[in-house]
């Protein structure tokens, strides 16, 4: 019996060591990854990811890694068995971007997606992804997002009215966080478009519901402990058993959103089902009444429906997406504008040029009116080439990861150079199972080769002759990777434009901004955030110098500065 059990136990410590060792030693030396040129591994523990994620270096360690190495590169994990692929060949990241059933989100990104926002349409993969995304397509539609212009204008007015306030009440030139002060006008906008709710949070910041998604994103992603972070990836439980101060912000936050938006829900469903009991199907066109609607649709198989959890995860994640990301894009345009003063006022004049020519104020057109003025402001050729150049230059999303689910052959449209600088006689890269492919959207956005020598500086009219090598590059809008491409495209692209366009209408037409003397620098923390050089534990901050216009007959200038 004793032999019988040390048997037992040997078999129980050789198995998962041998298995260990296998992974840690032998299938790394196998891997067909290895074979490919990169830079050089100095250690077991050592990697490469900092040198291509830290958008301060990036661009410098991409054009060198493409000279050095060509544009398939092997580059080095977390740890001597997780070897990757860098790429920044054009064809390959098609192929890896269009085959969303083979190239899937990490279960890491996945499993800290969904601790946060739940399983919404960022974390969801496979059959999830897809019934979910059926059923919220209808609410983004032209249609619907052109009847959520009325409450962006209302938002973009609101934040210049709050700002021509603190300018009034400010002796000296006011200096704005416009960082901040454009997400909590984004978090109001994504609040009426998305729920049908007053989150007021231009005016204060007292709603819970606001404080809650504002904590949690804030807190939790843009400042939380990157140490704890792989803890509550790879150890949940030790997350659970030994909450932080983070842990528990987002356990308050999410017990608020659950409380308040869960009764939001279950509010708007009862409209909805009081409207079919009447004949008078109910008018709601925020996004959850869409999604509701849909999802209710009789000609939706009841096997596609999805359930008010997975409504309530994919509200979260629209307020996440639908906040941040426009509000970085604001905030770098501004930024941006601010440093390219002949830019800023060449976009003014353009602006002004097709402002109400009545005395009116925005606050007196009715919707109608409205709706053709941002119809005209959305086909302004040069607002146009600074929206395409801004989120070119300064994606909010730096990159990307995807894993092979099962072994796959990327073709290649460049020579690749093997492990000793030779070129390989090979058309395709194997990838095999459970390997990272790094998915470079600013390495792709500020390539040299592609865009010109002045890829990386802020130059609005390389749209109007775009270089044919960057015509042709993949990508959802204008070329870029800034909205993904593939099924897994970035579904808000119709509402981020218009959110963009109107605010910068509205601000641009009523503000001069100007650069303080602090230096803004890139950080990627989840996205590319604004940090002020040296106060990094302080927060994304992003301060301009705002100048409130007061030259009189700028009929987009409201009455208190007229």
């Amino acid at each position: 019996m004793d032999r019988l059990y040390l048997e037992i136990l040997s078999a129980a410590v050789i198995i998962p060591v041998t298995y260990a060792f296998y992974q840690v030693v032998i299938s790394p030396r196998l891997n067909p990854l290895r074979s490919l040129a990169g830079p050089p591994i100095r250690g077991w523990f050592q990697n490469h990811l900092y040198p291509v994620s830290d958008p301060s270096i990036s661009p410098q360690v991409h054009k060198l890694y493409v000279n050095k190495y060509g544009r398939s590169i092997r580059i080095q994990g977390l740890g001597p068995w997780d070897v990757r692929l860098l790429t920044l060949d054009p064809v390959s990241v098609a192929h890896v971007l269009k085959n969303s059933t083979i190239y899937e989100k990490p279960w890491q990104s996945r499993r800290l997606i969904t601790s946060l926002i739940g399983c919404g349409m960022l974390a969801a993969e496979g059959h999830t992804h897809k019934r979910q995304r059926r059923v919220a397509t209808p609410a983004f539609s032209v249609q619907n997002m052109r009847a959520l212009v009325p409450v962006v204008f209302s938002k973009g007015r609101a934040l210049n009215d709050k700002w021509l306030q603190m300018a009034e009440s400010t002796p000296e030139r006011l200096i704005i966080d416009v960082c901040h002060w454009i997400s909590r006008a984004t978090f109001d906008v994504i609040g009426h478009a998305g729920f049908d709710y007053d989150f007021n949070a231009i005016e204060n910041e007292s709603n819970e519901l606001f404080s809650a998604y504002k904590e949690m994103f804030e807190v939790a992603v843009s400042q939380g402990n990157p140490f704890r972070t792989i803890f509550s990836i790879y150890a949940p439980f030790l997350s659970s058993l030994f909450p932080d101060s983070t842990v528990r912000v987002v356990q308050r936050s999410q017990d608020t959103i659950r409380r308040v938006a869960g009764h939001l829900i279950q509010a708007k469903k009862a409209k909805i089902v009081q409207g079919l009991q009447d004949g008078v199907p109910y008018a709601g066109r925020d996004l959850l009444s869409l999604l509701l609607k849909s999802n209710m649709a009789t000609d939706l198989p009841p096997d596609q429906r999805i359930s008010d959890t997975d409504i309530l995860h994919n509200i979260n994640t629209f307020m996440f997406a639908g906040s941040d990301t426009s509000s970085l894009s604001l905030t770098w345009t501004l930024l941006l504008l601010a440093q390219h003063h002949t830019v800023q006022e060449r976009l003014r004049d353009e602006l002004q040029s097709v402002a109400p020519t009545t005395s009116e104020t925005l606050a007196n057109l009715t919707e109608d009116e409205i709706q053709s003025l941002y119809e005209i402001v959305s086909n302004l050729p040069f607002l146009d080439n600074v929206i395409r150049e801004s989120i070119r230059l300064i994606p909010p999303v730096h990159s990307s990861i995807r894993v092979a689910m099962q072994d796959d052959e990327v073709p290649v449209s460049t020579p690749v150079r093997g492990s000793n600088g030779e070129i390989l006689p090979k058309s395709t890269i194997t990838v095999p199972k459970g390997s990272f492919v790094h998915v470079a959207v600013e390495g792709f956005n500020l390539d040299k080769e592609f865009w010109g020598e002045d890829a990386w500086e802020f130059v609005p009219d390389r749209w109007d002759h775009l270089p044919e090598s960057a015509s042709n590059l993949p990508g959802l809008f204008s070329n870029t990777l800034t909205f993904s491409a593939g099924p897994r495209s970035c579904i808000g692209l119709r509402f981020s434009m218009i959110e963009i366009k109107t605010f910068l209408y509205i601000l641009l037409t009523n503000f001069k901004f100007e650069t303080t003397p602090d230096k803004i620098m890139k950080a990627n923390v989840v996205l590319t955030r604004p940090y002020v050089s040296g106060k990094f534990r302080e927060g994304s901050q992003c301060p301009l110098i705002v100048l409130p216009l007061r030259t009189t007959g700028n009929p987009a200038t409201l009455d208190n500065v007229q």
